[in-house]
């Protein structure tokens, strides 16, 4: 598949697709850096990766592929200072949540016989960091790949079966539909959790405590996703904006119909509201995007 693949960010992602690929053994050599000097020290005591390096230069050379896993602000000035050392007919792809404006960075690069094939595991936990990462991150969950019409097909080929040695199931699509899509089912949750909690938290001291103390099940589920990186989840509500606003307003207009429903106490729209979220939940269920166990089958 790949001589050399090299990874620039060890967070939760990074972290995962080398204990992957170390657990599967589909490459021959994993190089890793990480600009956080402690995240390099957890990857060495774990031996986690083949070779540690000091700079992102260094990463890259005579890489096969190269991956950027690193929050979005942090992909330009990364690329920027590796993009001489690019091996030529390499294959340069990211782990981003938001497309739009990716391209643009390439194309103001301006990159020779460099194959762009952005890719976003749709997988994750709320933790992150290097200890946070596990082989099967992956496993039976959907990576898409948004490539430009022009790449070379044996190369979306090649990234593909990367992906597909994870385990992952692979979905091709364009960026607009990559970035709407997720701005719904992943970026859209994500606000409304950051607001549960903001209005929790605006309560009198007294009450804020007993809210934590007997949080019940939703508050506490709600609240399991916040945790999730900062800088990660400012980036992607800078660079998908327009369609996370348009979600919102969205969802604005929906909950103003849900209020006027509970002040009118009317029970058949209640009962539709709530039959219709059920079947959707069952569907999420039935598509193996999770699990009816108690507890959503986690520990």
């Amino acid at each position: 598949m790949f001589e050399q693949v090299s990874i620039i960010g060890c967070g939760l992602i990074g972290s995962s697709i080398f204990r992957a690929l170390k657990k599967n053994g589909s490459v021959k050599k994993v190089i890793t850096f990480d600009n956080d000097k402690s995240v390099s020290e957890i990857i060495k005591k774990e031996n986690l990766s083949d070779k540690i390096v000091s700079t992102p230069e260094e990463a890259v050379r005579n890489a096969d592929l190269v991956l950027i896993s690193t929050p979005q602000s942090s992909f330009e000035p990364v690329l920027d200072s590796v993009k001489k050392y690019l091996k030529s007919g390499s294959i340069l792809t990211d782990t981003n949540s938001v497309k739009k404006g990716l391209d643009v960075i390439i194309k103001k690069m301006n990159l020779k016989n460099i194959s762009w094939i952005p890719s976003h595991p749709v997988a994750g936990t709320e933790q992150s960091g290097p200890r946070a990462g596990f082989s099967d991150l992956f496993r039976d969950r959907w990576t898409i790949l948004t490539p430009d019409s022009k790449t070379k097909h044996s190369d979306v080929k090649k990234i593909s079966v990367f992906w597909e040695s994870m385990g992952s199931k692979v979905k091709i699509m364009s960026v607009g539909e990559h970035d709407k899509i997720l701005s719904l089912s992943s970026h859209l949750p994500h606000v409304i959790a950051y607001n549960i909690v903001k209005t929790a938290m605006s309560n009198d001291e007294k009450t804020k405590k007993n809210l934590i103390k007997y949080s019940a099940g939703g508050l506490r589920d709600f609240t399991r996703i916040v945790v999730s990186n900062p800088t990660m989840w400012k980036d992607i509500f800078i660079n998908n904006s327009d369609l996370i606003i348009d979600g919102i307003n969205k969802f604005s207009k929906n909950l103003e119909e849900f209020k006027k429903a509970i002040a009118e106490k009317d029970s058949k729209k209640l009962l539709e509201i709530f039959e219709n979220s059920k079947e959707f939940r069952e569907a999420i269920v039935e598509a193996g995007q999770d699990t009816d166990k108690p507890n959503f089958g986690r520990k």
